[in-house]
């Protein structure tokens, strides 16, 4: 994590760029190293505790766009009681796995993941990612990117293999596609940074459309 992010001389003689702070609302290791891909560093992450239970006939990408909104305006709240984050941009997602109407639990559980596990095999679904980030001056703005997937028919011993590696834990849907599990999708249409759990190319258009200059950090990069 970077702290200071003042113009200035480093020990080695060059001049620090000056850049805004930047705000990460999750503990989710995934979303930083999505983050970390593209060059920005967050000077903070703030997970937000949410009762992420969907409302009763609540659709998969509704959840996911509320709970990215919610999120934001949550960590938000932290932010501003912390005076070395004043000006920050924040950024916040959520993702919503889906069969259907039906939303597929964060897995915390082994009998939740095995349930998931054979309602994916062999069959199509979606992964609902939203995304909001918030400018220094409180406006928010949020995106919903839908990406489609297939999985390939699975054994039982695929299942039963998956299971005990215990990859799936906290994980929507019970799978990770970062992992073990990206040799069960058969076909993906959409974002895969999405299904991961940060949509790169729609947060890097939300932060350089409030005026973050995310591209900047990009020229002293070897």
């Amino acid at each position: 994590m970077k702290g200071d992010s003042s113009r200035g001389e480093s020990g080695t003689g060059e001049t620090k760029t000056w850049r805004p702070k930047l705000i990460l609302a999750s503990a989710s290791p995934r979303r930083l190293a999505l983050l970390q891909q593209v060059g920005l560093e967050p000077d903070a992450l703030l997970p937000a505790d949410l009762d992420e239970t969907p409302k009763k006939s609540e659709l998969p990408r509704l959840l996911a766009a509320r709970l990215a909104g919610e999120k934001a305006q949550a960590a938000l709240k932290i932010a501003n009681s912390r005076p070395e984050l004043s000006g920050a941009y924040l950024i916040a997602a959520d993702t919503v796995v889906s069969v259907g109407r039906r939303i597929l639990p964060k897995c915390e559980v082994i009998s939740e993941a095995a349930q998931c596990l054979r309602l994916l095999s062999g069959r199509a679904h979606r992964v609902h990612c939203g995304v909001a980030v918030i400018a220094p001056n409180g406006a928010m703005r949020r995106r919903l990117v839908e990406t489609r997937l297939r999985f390939k028919r699975l054994s039982g011993e695929e299942v039963d293999a998956y299971l005990a590696s215990g990859e799936w834990r906290s994980k929507a849907g019970g799978y990770a596609i970062q992992g073990l599990a990206g040799t069960f999708v058969q076909k993906i249409i959409g974002s895969y940074s999405a299904v991961v759990g940060l949509p790169l190319y729609e947060t890097m258009s939300l932060l350089a459309g409030e005026g973050y200059p995310a591209h900047l950090f990009w020229l002293n990069r070897v």
